[in-house]
């Protein structure tokens, strides 16, 4: 098939390589704009445009797809259909309407469950016993078109946000190239979506980073490894910042929230009468390390109260 793919992050390079290891020809990739990274703000491209230049592909980076100018664009191209993959900005309806299969969509998450920015992430931190991907028609909604496929993944309480992103990641290219095959074939049907069970998966952000000790442990652990390795779990040992990166669900306790019960292993209180076990750290000024090197240096003795 012809196609145009839109994509930005890291999580649609599998799904563009994917295609092209089929056989399908992409005329066209649309990214977002390169944009500042890190501290020196050094403008940098999206992993779908280095990707895409990797294998010389035409790259288009519009600022708006409401515009008439990045309608016709897209237009020249006269492809058969367009491939979406996090691309991260709503698609009005002209271009929805674009192509004779319109928009395919890859979605990291069971629609209608997590529809929305942070599907993957929230999975997690919501403790869920399996995850997956759909393949979806879109539509003007956030998320809310027909289901064309989906693939699920079953989960343990060990897997990182950035673990299970990888896994979703190639598992949205297995689905896309089925997906691609059989609409060609005229085996798929699409399924409109139910509303039972629907919910929204916001943006993370470092808001959400503290720690609070008053949770359960379990709680608190799936928000450790949803928000693994980023923006990272966080709490206070007196006045300095720690990030906390992978624990454990520890044993019953009578401690007071938030108190260190012991050193080896680092065992916090929580609000349930457990412990959470501190098992890999970054302290203040220090780099990320397992917590058993760390308190060699710097001890945190049994009975400090973290914030």
């Amino acid at each position: 098939m012809k196609l145009i793919f839109m994509g930005t992050p890291d999580f649609a390079v599998p799904s563009l390589e994917r295609l092209l290891a089929d056989g399908h020809t992409v005329s066209l990739v649309v990214t977002q704009p390169d944009k500042p990274v890190g501290r020196k703000q050094i403008l940098t491209p999206p992993a779908v445009k280095a990707c895409a230049l990797s294998h010389d592909l035409p790259v288009y980076q519009p600022t708006s797809m409401r515009t008439p100018e990045a309608l016709e664009r897209l237009a020249q191209e006269e492809a058969e259909a367009i491939i979406v993959v996090a691309y991260g900005k709503i698609l009005p309806k002209p271009v929805l309407d674009l192509t004779p299969y319109g928009c395919i969509n890859v979605h990291g998450s069971l629609l209608p469950r997590y529809r929305g920015a942070a599907p993957v992430q929230w999975a997690v931190i919501n403790g869920d016993a399996e995850s997956g991907v759909t393949t979806m028609q879109l539509d003007e909604g956030v998320d809310t078109g027909d289901i064309l496929l989906m693939a699920r993944r079953p989960l343990d309480d060990t897997i990182t946000g950035g673990e299970l992103f990888d896994l979703l990641a190639e598992d949205g290219a297995a689905l896309l190239s089925e997906t691609l095959t059989r609409l060609q074939a005229g085996t798929l049907q699409a399924t409109p979506q139910p509303e039972e069970g629907a919910c929204y998966a916001s943006m993370l952000d470092k808001s959400m980073c503290p720690l609070d000790w008053r949770k359960p442990a379990v709680t608190l652990h799936n928000q450790v490894r949803g928000m693994n390795p980023w923006p990272v779990a966080t709490c206070r040992v007196e006045d300095k910042g720690m990030k906390v990166f992978v624990t454990r669900v520890g044993e019953p306790t009578e401690a007071i929230p938030g108190t260190v019960v012991s050193q080896q292993p680092l065992a916090v209180a929580c609000g349930d009468g457990r412990t959470l076990i501190l098992e890999e750290i970054q302290a203040e000024g220090s780099r990320r390390m397992m917590a058993a090197d760390y308190l060699r240096g710097h001890p945190i003795a049994p009975g400090t109260v973290l914030g």
